[in-house]
Protein backbone atom coordinates (compact mmCIF):
# COMPACT_ATOMS: atom_id res chain seq x y z
CA UNK A 1 0.00 0.00 0.00
CA UNK A 2 1.42 3.65 -0.68
CA UNK A 3 0.34 6.11 1.29
CA UNK A 4 0.15 9.78 0.20
CA UNK A 5 2.17 11.05 2.87
CA UNK A 6 2.83 10.92 6.86
CA UNK A 7 -0.55 12.21 7.07
CA UNK A 8 -2.25 9.19 5.16
CA UNK A 9 -0.32 6.45 7.17
CA UNK A 10 -1.53 8.58 10.47
CA UNK A 11 -5.39 7.98 9.43
CA UNK A 12 -4.96 4.48 9.28
CA UNK A 13 -3.44 4.28 12.70
CA UNK A 14 -6.02 6.22 14.00
CA UNK A 15 -8.29 4.62 12.70
CA UNK A 16 -7.20 1.11 13.90
CA UNK A 17 -6.64 2.49 17.91
CA UNK A 18 -2.66 2.65 17.16
CA UNK A 19 -1.96 6.41 17.81
CA UNK A 20 -2.43 8.42 20.75
CA UNK A 21 -2.97 12.21 21.03
CA UNK A 22 -1.27 13.58 23.75
CA UNK A 23 -2.89 17.14 24.53
CA UNK A 24 -1.57 18.14 27.76
CA UNK A 25 1.49 20.34 27.23
CA UNK A 26 4.95 18.68 27.03
CA UNK A 27 8.62 19.67 27.29
CA UNK A 28 11.13 18.60 24.37
CA UNK A 29 13.84 18.35 27.03
CA UNK A 30 13.71 15.08 28.34
CA UNK A 31 10.20 14.98 29.40
CA UNK A 32 9.29 12.96 25.92
CA UNK A 33 11.79 10.86 25.76
CA UNK A 34 11.04 9.36 29.34
CA UNK A 35 7.17 9.32 28.27
CA UNK A 36 7.68 7.43 25.21
CA UNK A 37 10.60 4.88 26.91
CA UNK A 38 7.89 3.82 29.37
CA UNK A 39 5.51 3.07 26.07
CA UNK A 40 8.06 1.24 24.50
CA UNK A 41 8.65 -0.59 27.30
CA UNK A 42 5.28 -1.03 28.67
CA UNK A 43 2.68 -4.21 28.21
CA UNK A 44 2.12 -4.15 24.22
CA UNK A 45 -1.19 -3.28 24.01
CA UNK A 46 -0.45 -0.39 25.61
CA UNK A 47 2.62 0.48 22.82
CA UNK A 48 1.12 2.88 20.58
CA UNK A 49 2.49 5.73 18.23
CA UNK A 50 2.06 9.07 20.13
CA UNK A 51 1.67 12.65 18.55
CA UNK A 52 2.15 15.57 20.88
CA UNK A 53 0.33 18.40 19.63
CA UNK A 54 1.23 20.85 22.20
CA UNK A 55 5.44 20.95 22.37
CA UNK A 56 6.56 23.84 25.01
CA UNK A 57 8.35 26.35 22.52
CA UNK A 58 6.80 25.07 18.97
CA UNK A 59 3.61 25.30 16.87
CA UNK A 60 4.42 21.63 15.54
CA UNK A 61 3.06 18.73 16.71
CA UNK A 62 6.04 15.82 17.65
CA UNK A 63 4.93 12.59 16.26
CA UNK A 64 6.87 9.15 17.68
CA UNK A 65 6.84 5.52 17.96
CA UNK A 66 4.96 6.00 14.89
CA UNK A 67 7.11 2.50 13.84
CA UNK A 68 7.25 0.84 17.21
CA UNK A 69 5.53 -2.40 16.74
CA UNK A 70 5.35 -5.03 14.27
CA UNK A 71 2.00 -4.37 13.30
CA UNK A 72 2.90 -0.85 12.78
CA UNK A 73 6.29 -1.34 11.17
CA UNK A 74 4.59 -3.83 8.62
CA UNK A 75 1.64 -1.39 7.45
CA UNK A 76 4.60 1.26 7.46
CA UNK A 77 5.82 -1.19 4.46
CA UNK A 78 2.67 -2.54 2.70
CA UNK A 79 2.00 -5.38 4.49
CA UNK A 80 0.19 -6.92 7.00
CA UNK A 81 3.55 -9.41 8.61
CA UNK A 82 6.56 -8.65 8.54
CA UNK A 83 7.51 -12.48 7.19
CA UNK A 84 5.35 -10.77 4.39
CA UNK A 85 8.71 -8.49 3.06
CA UNK A 86 10.42 -11.76 2.90
CA UNK A 87 8.39 -13.93 0.80
CA UNK A 88 7.75 -10.42 -1.16
CA UNK A 89 11.35 -10.35 -2.15
CA UNK A 90 12.16 -13.95 -2.56
CA UNK A 91 9.37 -13.82 -5.33
CA UNK A 92 11.02 -10.70 -7.15
CA UNK A 93 14.09 -12.47 -7.70
CA UNK A 94 15.72 -16.03 -8.16
CA UNK A 95 16.52 -18.00 -5.13
CA UNK A 96 18.50 -20.72 -7.00
CA UNK A 97 22.07 -21.35 -5.05
CA UNK A 98 24.73 -20.58 -7.36
CA UNK A 99 27.33 -22.92 -9.22
CA UNK A 100 30.55 -21.66 -9.10
CA UNK A 101 32.37 -18.41 -8.80
CA UNK A 102 30.96 -16.86 -11.56
CA UNK A 103 27.45 -17.15 -10.98
CA UNK A 104 27.97 -16.16 -7.14
CA UNK A 105 29.63 -12.87 -8.05
CA UNK A 106 27.02 -11.86 -10.54
CA UNK A 107 24.43 -12.80 -7.33
CA UNK A 108 25.03 -9.20 -6.55
CA UNK A 109 23.64 -7.24 -9.65
CA UNK A 110 20.24 -9.62 -9.52
CA UNK A 111 18.71 -7.33 -6.82
CA UNK A 112 19.69 -4.28 -8.79
CA UNK A 113 18.26 -5.74 -12.43
CA UNK A 114 15.05 -7.24 -10.33
CA UNK A 115 14.34 -3.57 -8.57
CA UNK A 116 14.96 -1.19 -11.90
CA UNK A 117 12.81 -4.06 -13.84
CA UNK A 118 9.28 -3.28 -11.88
CA UNK A 119 9.70 0.29 -13.38
CA UNK A 120 9.13 2.27 -9.95
CA UNK A 121 12.40 4.31 -10.29
CA UNK A 122 11.43 8.10 -8.41
CA UNK A 123 9.92 10.81 -10.51
CA UNK A 124 10.33 14.08 -10.19
CA UNK A 125 7.87 16.82 -10.02
CA UNK A 126 7.65 20.16 -10.54
CA UNK A 127 5.59 21.75 -7.16
CA UNK A 128 5.57 19.77 -3.89
CA UNK A 129 3.50 19.86 -0.47
CA UNK A 130 7.12 20.37 1.24
CA UNK A 131 7.96 23.45 0.01
CA UNK A 132 4.61 25.65 0.61
CA UNK A 133 7.10 27.40 3.01
CA UNK A 134 10.31 28.23 1.94
CA UNK A 135 13.25 29.91 3.99
CA UNK A 136 16.07 31.19 2.81
CA UNK A 137 18.90 33.62 3.58
CA UNK A 138 18.61 34.86 7.32
CA UNK A 139 15.75 33.22 7.33
CA UNK A 140 16.73 29.42 7.18
CA UNK A 141 16.94 28.47 10.64
CA UNK A 142 15.87 25.71 12.47
CA UNK A 143 14.02 28.02 14.70
CA UNK A 144 10.44 26.85 16.10
CA UNK A 145 11.34 22.97 15.01
CA UNK A 146 10.83 21.14 18.45
CA UNK A 147 13.99 18.95 18.33
CA UNK A 148 14.68 17.04 21.28
CA UNK A 149 16.82 16.60 23.55
CA UNK A 150 16.73 12.79 24.32
CA UNK A 151 19.07 12.39 27.67
CA UNK A 152 20.46 14.48 30.44
CA UNK A 153 24.22 14.03 29.72
CA UNK A 154 23.57 14.42 25.47
CA UNK A 155 25.39 17.04 23.78
CA UNK A 156 22.71 18.91 22.35
CA UNK A 157 18.99 18.52 21.17
CA UNK A 158 18.97 15.96 18.16
CA UNK A 159 17.69 15.30 14.44
CA UNK A 160 16.73 11.64 14.96
CA UNK A 161 14.52 10.43 12.28
CA UNK A 162 16.24 11.60 9.18
CA UNK A 163 16.25 10.77 5.27
CA UNK A 164 19.57 12.14 4.44
CA UNK A 165 20.72 12.62 1.16
CA UNK A 166 23.81 12.77 -0.62
CA UNK A 167 25.44 11.98 -4.27
CA UNK A 168 28.74 10.12 -5.00
CA UNK A 169 30.96 13.32 -5.82
CA UNK A 170 32.68 10.84 -8.84
CA UNK A 171 29.48 9.14 -10.18
CA UNK A 172 26.62 11.05 -8.64
CA UNK A 173 25.03 7.64 -7.90
CA UNK A 174 22.53 9.07 -5.01
CA UNK A 175 22.98 7.26 -1.66
CA UNK A 176 20.04 7.38 1.39
CA UNK A 177 20.60 7.27 5.26
CA UNK A 178 19.67 7.75 8.31
CA UNK A 179 21.85 9.72 10.50
CA UNK A 180 21.67 10.99 13.98
CA UNK A 181 22.39 15.00 13.45
CA UNK A 182 23.47 17.14 16.21
CA UNK A 183 22.25 21.02 16.65
CA UNK A 184 25.03 23.20 17.03
CA UNK A 185 23.26 26.25 16.58
CA UNK A 186 19.96 27.32 14.68
CA UNK A 187 22.27 27.30 11.43
CA UNK A 188 24.65 24.57 12.24
CA UNK A 189 24.07 20.91 12.65
CA UNK A 190 26.62 17.59 13.24
CA UNK A 191 26.37 15.20 10.56
CA UNK A 192 27.11 11.94 12.29
CA UNK A 193 27.62 9.77 9.09
CA UNK A 194 29.84 6.90 10.58
CA UNK A 195 32.93 5.18 8.94
CA UNK A 196 31.40 2.34 7.10
CA UNK A 197 28.09 4.42 6.10
CA UNK A 198 27.66 6.16 2.40
CA UNK A 199 27.53 9.69 3.34
CA UNK A 200 31.13 9.20 5.31
CA UNK A 201 32.44 7.46 1.62
CA UNK A 202 31.07 10.43 0.07
CA UNK A 203 32.94 12.82 2.03
CA UNK A 204 36.10 10.75 1.83
CA UNK A 205 35.98 11.00 -2.04
CA UNK A 206 35.24 14.55 -1.79
CA UNK A 207 38.48 15.45 0.29
CA UNK A 208 40.27 13.19 -2.25
CA UNK A 209 38.81 15.22 -4.88
CA UNK A 210 39.58 18.59 -3.32
CA UNK A 211 36.25 19.35 -3.30
CA UNK A 212 35.17 22.44 -1.41
CA UNK A 213 31.57 21.33 -0.65
CA UNK A 214 28.95 18.29 -0.40
CA UNK A 215 25.77 18.97 -0.52
CA UNK A 216 23.14 17.45 2.05
CA UNK A 217 19.19 17.31 2.29
CA UNK A 218 17.87 16.04 5.24
CA UNK A 219 14.16 15.34 4.83
CA UNK A 220 11.94 14.48 7.92
CA UNK A 221 8.21 12.71 6.81
CA UNK A 222 6.91 11.88 3.90
CA UNK A 223 5.65 7.76 3.41
CA UNK A 224 6.85 5.93 5.95
CA UNK A 225 8.21 3.38 3.54
CA UNK A 226 10.70 6.97 2.47
CA UNK A 227 11.88 7.35 6.07
CA UNK A 228 12.21 3.70 6.31
CA UNK A 229 13.95 3.22 3.60
CA UNK A 230 17.80 5.35 4.84
CA UNK A 231 18.32 2.99 7.67
CA UNK A 232 18.00 0.11 5.03
CA UNK A 233 21.79 -1.73 4.71
CA UNK A 234 21.77 -1.84 0.82
CA UNK A 235 24.77 -2.86 -1.49
CA UNK A 236 26.25 -0.06 -3.19
CA UNK A 237 24.46 0.87 -6.64
CA UNK A 238 21.36 0.82 -5.46
CA UNK A 239 19.00 3.67 -4.78
CA UNK A 240 16.67 3.47 -1.17
CA UNK A 241 14.50 5.26 -2.93
CA UNK A 242 14.11 2.57 -6.02
CA UNK A 243 13.02 -0.01 -3.13
CA UNK A 244 11.07 2.35 -1.68
CA UNK A 245 8.51 2.63 -4.70
CA UNK A 246 8.83 -1.23 -5.05
CA UNK A 247 7.74 -1.71 -1.04
CA UNK A 248 4.78 1.08 -1.90
CA UNK A 249 3.90 -0.04 -5.26
CA UNK A 250 4.35 3.55 -7.04
CA UNK A 251 7.37 5.56 -8.06
CA UNK A 252 8.10 7.86 -4.72
CA UNK A 253 7.95 11.27 -5.92
CA UNK A 254 10.61 14.03 -5.46
CA UNK A 255 11.16 17.78 -5.89
CA UNK A 256 14.30 19.65 -6.78
CA UNK A 257 15.94 21.60 -3.49
CA UNK A 258 15.82 24.99 -3.87
CA UNK A 259 19.74 25.70 -2.88
CA UNK A 260 21.38 22.58 -3.25
CA UNK A 261 21.75 20.08 -6.48
CA UNK A 262 19.74 17.52 -5.01
CA UNK A 263 16.51 16.08 -4.83
CA UNK A 264 14.06 15.37 -2.01
CA UNK A 265 11.09 13.48 -0.96
CA UNK A 266 8.32 15.43 -2.29
CA UNK A 267 5.95 14.84 0.23
CA UNK A 268 7.80 14.91 2.71
CA UNK A 269 6.87 17.16 5.75
CA UNK A 270 10.13 19.13 6.15
CA UNK A 271 13.17 19.54 4.86
CA UNK A 272 16.65 21.07 5.55
CA UNK A 273 19.13 22.09 2.86
CA UNK A 274 22.99 22.59 3.44
CA UNK A 275 26.27 21.84 2.67
CA UNK A 276 29.00 19.84 4.18
CA UNK A 277 33.15 21.07 4.02
CA UNK A 278 35.22 18.00 3.96
CA UNK A 279 38.16 19.87 5.55
CA UNK A 280 35.94 20.99 8.53
CA UNK A 281 35.38 19.46 11.79
CA UNK A 282 33.45 19.66 15.04
CA UNK A 283 32.80 17.32 18.31
CA UNK A 284 29.97 16.20 18.27
CA UNK A 285 27.85 13.86 21.21
CA UNK A 286 27.81 12.73 23.79
CA UNK A 287 24.60 10.74 22.42
CA UNK A 288 22.56 8.39 24.27
CA UNK A 289 22.62 5.84 21.66
CA UNK A 290 20.90 2.13 20.74
CA UNK A 291 23.78 0.38 22.81
CA UNK A 292 22.20 1.47 26.07
CA UNK A 293 25.06 3.50 26.67
CA UNK A 294 26.37 7.20 25.98
CA UNK A 295 28.71 7.39 22.79
CA UNK A 296 31.53 9.95 23.28
CA UNK A 297 32.03 12.69 21.88
CA UNK A 298 34.34 12.56 18.36
CA UNK A 299 34.93 14.65 15.32
CA UNK A 300 32.13 14.55 12.67
CA UNK A 301 31.35 16.88 9.68
CA UNK A 302 29.79 19.97 10.29
CA UNK A 303 26.52 20.95 8.32
CA UNK A 304 25.74 24.55 6.89
CA UNK A 305 21.67 25.33 6.86
CA UNK A 306 21.23 26.80 2.92
CA UNK A 307 17.50 26.55 3.05
CA UNK A 308 14.68 25.12 5.02
CA UNK A 309 11.72 24.22 3.71
CA UNK A 310 8.02 22.76 4.94
CA UNK A 311 4.29 22.24 5.03
CA UNK A 312 2.36 25.33 6.14
CA UNK A 313 1.59 23.01 9.16
CA UNK A 314 4.02 20.46 9.45
CA UNK A 315 4.40 17.28 11.81
CA UNK A 316 7.91 17.03 13.24
CA UNK A 317 8.75 13.04 12.99
CA UNK A 318 11.09 12.16 15.53
CA UNK A 319 12.92 8.84 17.49
CA UNK A 320 14.59 7.88 20.52
CA UNK A 321 17.09 5.17 21.08
CA UNK A 322 18.40 4.14 24.19
CA UNK A 323 18.25 -0.06 26.14
CA UNK A 324 15.77 -2.20 24.03
CA UNK A 325 13.51 -2.56 22.79
CA UNK A 326 12.69 0.90 21.48
CA UNK A 327 11.13 1.81 17.37
CA UNK A 328 14.46 1.37 16.20
CA UNK A 329 14.19 -2.62 17.12
CA UNK A 330 11.08 -3.29 14.87
CA UNK A 331 12.57 -0.45 11.50
CA UNK A 332 15.89 -3.31 12.49
CA UNK A 333 13.08 -6.45 12.39
CA UNK A 334 11.74 -4.72 8.94
CA UNK A 335 15.21 -4.72 7.50
CA UNK A 336 15.94 -8.60 9.17
CA UNK A 337 12.74 -9.86 7.47
CA UNK A 338 13.56 -8.04 4.30
CA UNK A 339 17.53 -8.98 3.49
CA UNK A 340 17.09 -12.53 4.28
CA UNK A 341 16.48 -13.83 0.46
CA UNK A 342 19.24 -11.27 -0.21
CA UNK A 343 21.52 -13.61 2.36
CA UNK A 344 20.37 -16.92 0.85
CA UNK A 345 21.34 -15.49 -2.87
CA UNK A 346 25.11 -15.93 -1.29
CA UNK A 347 24.20 -18.91 1.19
CA UNK A 348 21.49 -21.03 -0.12
CA UNK A 349 21.95 -23.03 3.00
CA UNK A 350 20.34 -20.28 5.28
CA UNK A 351 17.05 -21.11 6.64
CA UNK A 352 16.24 -18.10 9.06
CA UNK A 353 18.05 -15.25 10.91
CA UNK A 354 17.07 -13.49 14.19
CA UNK A 355 19.10 -10.24 15.67
CA UNK A 356 17.52 -10.87 19.27
CA UNK A 357 17.08 -7.48 21.12
CA UNK A 358 19.42 -7.58 23.66
CA UNK A 359 22.18 -7.85 21.00
CA UNK A 360 21.24 -4.25 19.58
CA UNK A 361 21.65 -5.36 16.42
CA UNK A 362 25.63 -6.13 15.76
CA UNK A 363 26.52 -7.57 18.83
CA UNK A 364 24.46 -10.77 17.99
CA UNK A 365 23.07 -12.83 15.30
CA UNK A 366 21.15 -16.34 15.11
CA UNK A 367 21.41 -18.57 11.64
CA UNK A 368 19.48 -21.78 10.94
CA UNK A 369 20.76 -23.73 8.43
CA UNK A 370 20.60 -27.00 6.11
CA UNK A 371 24.37 -28.58 7.20
CA UNK A 372 25.31 -30.28 4.55
CA UNK A 373 28.88 -31.54 5.42
CA UNK A 374 31.71 -31.18 8.09
CA UNK A 375 32.49 -27.27 8.15
CA UNK A 376 29.59 -25.65 7.30
CA UNK A 377 28.76 -23.82 9.62
CA UNK A 378 32.06 -22.20 9.99
CA UNK A 379 31.52 -21.73 6.20
CA UNK A 380 28.24 -19.63 6.86
CA UNK A 381 30.17 -17.69 10.08
CA UNK A 382 33.00 -16.49 7.54
CA UNK A 383 30.79 -16.08 4.54
CA UNK A 384 28.35 -13.71 6.73
CA UNK A 385 31.57 -11.88 8.18
CA UNK A 386 32.28 -11.10 4.47
CA UNK A 387 28.25 -9.78 3.62
CA UNK A 388 28.29 -6.24 3.35
CA UNK A 389 27.56 -4.77 7.07
CA UNK A 390 27.17 -7.99 8.29
CA UNK A 391 30.79 -7.50 8.90
CA UNK A 392 30.55 -5.25 11.86
CA UNK A 393 28.38 -8.47 13.85
CA UNK A 394 30.44 -9.18 16.96
CA UNK A 395 28.95 -12.52 17.82
CA UNK A 396 27.21 -15.36 15.18
CA UNK A 397 25.76 -18.66 16.35
CA UNK A 398 24.77 -21.40 13.82
CA UNK A 399 21.76 -23.69 14.78
CA UNK A 400 20.53 -26.70 12.50
CA UNK A 401 17.63 -26.05 10.39
CA UNK A 402 15.11 -27.35 12.97
CA UNK A 403 16.35 -24.90 15.81
CA UNK A 404 13.49 -21.77 15.59
CA UNK A 405 16.57 -19.05 16.38
CA UNK A 406 13.16 -16.63 16.94
CA UNK A 407 12.65 -18.32 19.92
CA UNK A 408 15.28 -17.14 22.57
CA UNK A 409 14.59 -19.34 24.99
CA UNK A 410 15.01 -22.62 22.42
CA UNK A 411 17.87 -21.06 20.87
CA UNK A 412 19.87 -20.50 23.73
CA UNK A 413 18.96 -24.28 25.21
CA UNK A 414 20.35 -25.65 21.83
CA UNK A 415 23.52 -23.29 21.98
CA UNK A 416 24.58 -23.89 25.91
CA UNK A 417 23.66 -27.73 24.99
CA UNK A 418 25.16 -28.07 21.99
CA UNK A 419 28.88 -26.32 21.98
CA UNK A 420 32.17 -27.70 23.00
CA UNK A 421 33.67 -24.36 24.09
CA UNK A 422 37.49 -25.80 22.93
CA UNK A 423 36.52 -26.55 19.86
CA UNK A 424 33.30 -24.89 18.59
CA UNK A 425 34.44 -21.69 18.54
CA UNK A 426 35.53 -18.78 15.78
CA UNK A 427 38.00 -15.89 17.72
CA UNK A 428 38.95 -13.45 15.02
CA UNK A 429 39.45 -9.38 14.82
CA UNK A 430 38.17 -7.48 12.08
CA UNK A 431 35.89 -4.39 11.59
CA UNK A 432 33.38 -3.53 14.54
CA UNK A 433 30.84 -1.16 14.53
CA UNK A 434 32.07 2.53 15.21
CA UNK A 435 29.23 2.51 18.29
CA UNK A 436 31.24 -0.39 20.13
CA UNK A 437 32.18 0.78 22.92
CA UNK A 438 33.87 -2.54 24.33
CA UNK A 439 37.03 -2.56 21.27
CA UNK A 440 39.83 -1.59 22.30
CA UNK A 441 40.49 0.40 19.10
CA UNK A 442 38.19 2.37 17.67
CA UNK A 443 35.86 0.58 14.64
CA UNK A 444 38.38 -2.54 14.58
CA UNK A 445 38.02 -5.23 17.71
CA UNK A 446 37.09 -8.96 18.43
CA UNK A 447 34.35 -11.37 16.85
CA UNK A 448 33.36 -14.64 18.26
CA UNK A 449 31.45 -17.34 15.42
CA UNK A 450 29.78 -20.16 17.43
CA UNK A 451 29.04 -23.48 15.61
CA UNK A 452 25.90 -24.99 17.76
CA UNK A 453 24.92 -27.49 15.06
CA UNK A 454 24.52 -31.30 16.11
CA UNK A 455 28.33 -32.33 14.95
CA UNK A 456 29.58 -34.77 12.68
CA UNK A 457 31.88 -37.47 13.03
CA UNK A 458 34.15 -35.98 10.06
CA UNK A 459 34.02 -33.16 12.75
CA UNK A 460 35.93 -35.03 14.82
CA UNK A 461 32.84 -36.31 17.07
CA UNK A 462 32.90 -39.83 17.87
CA UNK A 463 30.55 -40.99 20.68
CA UNK A 464 27.29 -40.81 18.93
CA UNK A 465 25.31 -37.44 19.13
CA UNK A 466 22.46 -38.10 21.34
CA UNK A 467 18.34 -37.82 20.58
CA UNK A 468 16.28 -35.25 21.33
CA UNK A 469 13.38 -36.19 24.10
CA UNK A 470 9.98 -36.06 22.63
CA UNK A 471 6.67 -37.74 23.09
CA UNK A 472 4.77 -40.06 20.76
CA UNK A 473 2.48 -38.08 18.57
CA UNK A 474 -0.02 -40.56 19.58
CA UNK A 475 0.16 -39.99 23.24
CA UNK A 476 0.30 -35.98 22.23
CA UNK A 477 -2.94 -36.44 20.42
CA UNK A 478 -4.87 -38.70 23.08
CA UNK A 479 -4.03 -36.26 25.75
CA UNK A 480 -4.73 -32.90 23.93
CA UNK A 481 -8.27 -34.62 23.42
CA UNK A 482 -8.57 -35.32 27.28
CA UNK A 483 -7.02 -32.26 29.04
CA UNK A 484 -10.65 -30.55 30.10
CA UNK A 485 -11.62 -33.98 31.93
CA UNK A 486 -8.17 -33.72 33.55
CA UNK A 487 -9.69 -30.04 35.26
CA UNK A 488 -6.21 -28.66 34.76
CA UNK A 489 -7.18 -25.10 33.44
Amino acid sequence: MAYRDLRHFLERLEKAGELRRITVPVDPYLEITEITDRVCKGPPAKNKALLFERVKGSDMPVLINALGSPRRMAWALGVEHLDELRDNLARLIDLRLPQGLGPALSRAGDLVAALRSIGLKPRIVGKAPVQEVVKTGDEATLAGIPILTCWPEDGGPYITMTTVITRDPVTRVRNVGMYRVQVYDERTVGMHWQLHKGGAEHERLAREQGRERIPVAISLGGDPAVMWSGSAPLPPGIDEFLLAGWLRGRPVELVRCITQPLEVPAQAEIVIEGYVDPAESRLEGPFGDHTGFYTPPAPYPVLHITAVTHRRQPIYPTTIVGKPPMEDYWMGKATERLFLPLMKLFQGEIVDVNMPPPGVFHNLLFVSIKKRYPGHARKVINGLWGLGLMMLTKCIVVFDEDVDVQNLDEALFHMFGNVDWSRDVIIQEGPVDALDHASYRFAFGGKIGIDATRKLPEEGYTRGWPTPITMRDDVRERVTRRWAQYGLD
